[in-house]
């Protein structure tokens, strides 16, 4: 029998819920806005945590409003909220989770960089049914409507439904995934189809004739080979569009659909920006450095003494083709055993971009060894920056600013920035 509670939502916690107490127990409720008293369905239970659903609004927010999607479509965890107060419930969820989880004397509260809701996607992961292709809907195997979130713009859409009921009608279950991936202003954009059997790239013409597509690629599973089926395998954007428009860089950034790449279009530029900006010495370590979009802003603005380390075939790749005619030296291995190649000291600018678990325990104590001067800390993920950095701390480095961005706007998600010096 289903289990209703009444709730006085009390602030929002990382991940997109939000806190309140319940008979001495936590509860972390989705679809609510502190200060709101709500009716919430609880779905779960683990320990002294109960899991539970907004049902019923008894007292709203002033800033609730209506939702016309599914929120769970996308991960949009905070879409009944409106646009302001969601960057003001990131800035507290920053802050919070850094005075809960450092001893930073003095947490400030951080401004999230605004973005526009809408168009904003890049990047996307695709999955294909017999409805189609779609995002998955949080927590299960059901496709939803990648068009109903709006965070593709509406060519985009159009690409991923035609491909789609083409798909459906054929062997949809020979493909995992497909990457969707377009260039800033839009006009580039490239599909790779990851497929279960081999066999089905003779179907991958097929389904993408005639579609508003500059490329399309394939993928083997196993394998970091990647097979062009139609046009250009890759998109570019030129360095000059990453730094504020300033045409006097020269270079460009190109990568394949399957390399991981920043997905927000409109934010893009002020996150590169800022990670320039706090490069104040070199040589400069771009750790994770991916297809190099520090690396090839940071050659453009003069600095000549680069290092990059990447292991990803595809992204590693890409680095080596945008590092051409630049003084980046690009290194293809793990980051733990590029450290552990030495003991000297790193002088310089290190730059780290981590995957959303952070930096390991080992690759910290590294850098910690390597007694790093200035380190620059970019981090998808609040939780593990926070534990990062306080360990870090107990390293003997601080902090000495940290910057937000809202690179996925109506989730829970926030890209934040720190500058750290020993």
């Amino acid at each position: 029998m289903a289990r209703f509670l009444n709730l006085r939502i009390e602030r929002p916690v990382a991940g997109g819920a939000m806190l309140a107490h319940y008979g001495g127990r936590v509860v972390l409720v989705e679809g609510a806005i502190p200060g709101e008293r709500v009716d919430a369905r609880v779905d779960r239970e683990r320990r002294d945590v109960l899991f539970a659903t907004v049902i019923n609004v008894v007292e709203p927010d002033a800033d609730r409003r209506a939702v016309e999607s599914d929120p769970a479509c996308g991960g949009q965890a905070y879409l009944h909220i409106e646009y302001d107060r969601q960057r003001q419930l990131k800035s507290q969820v920053i802050a919070d989770t850094l005075r809960r989880m450092t001893k930073l004397d003095a947490v400030v509260a951080v401004p999230v960089m605004p973005s526009k809701e809408h168009g904003y996607r890049m990047r996307s992961r695709l999955h294909a049914g017999s409805s189609g292709l779609g995002f998955l809907r949080g927590g299960t195997h059901t496709l939803c409507n990648v068009a109903r979130t709006g965070q593709l713009l509406p060519e985009a859409n159009r690409v991923v439904s035609q491909v789609g009921r083409r798909l459906s009608r054929s062997k949809y279950r020979s493909v995992t995934h497909v990457d969707l991936a377009e260039s800033l202003n839009a006009e580039m954009r490239v599909m790779n189809f990851h497929l279960a059997a081999p066999s089905a790239s003779k179907l991958v013409a097929e389904w993408t004739r005639g579609c508003a597509l500059t490329g399309v690629t394939c993928s083997k599973p196993g394998s970091a080979e990647i097979k062009v089926i139609s046009g250009t395998p890759t998109i570019s954007d030129p360095v000059e569009s990453l730094l504020h428009g300033d045409a006097s860089h020269h270079g460009s950034i190109a990568r394949h659909a399957r390399s991981f790449f920043q997905g927000n279009r409109y934010v893009l530029s002020e996150l590169v920006t800022s990670v320039c900006r706090r490069v104040t010495t070199d040589p400069v370590l771009d750790l994770y450095a991916g297809v190099g979009l520090f690396s090839v802003a940071l050659a453009s603005l003069g600095i000549e003494n680069i290092t990059a380390v990447e292991r990803d075939a595809s992204a590693r790749r890409d680095l080596v083709t945008n590092a051409s005619g630049t003084h980046i030296a690009v290194i293809g291995t793990s980051v733990e055993q590029f450290l552990s190649r030495s003991s000297n000291v790193i002088s310089g600018t290190v730059i780290v971009d981590p995957p959303r678990a952070g930096l390991g325990r080992n690759v910290l104590d590294l850098l910690v060894q390597r007694r790093v001067s200035s380190l620059v800390y970019v981090s998808c993920d609040v939780a593990t920056f926070a534990r990062d950095l306080q360990r870090l701390g107990e390293a003997g480095y601080t902090v000495e600013d940290i910057e937000a961005f809202d690179m996925f706007p109506n989730s829970a998600h926030i890209e934040v920035i720190a500058s750290l010096r020993r």
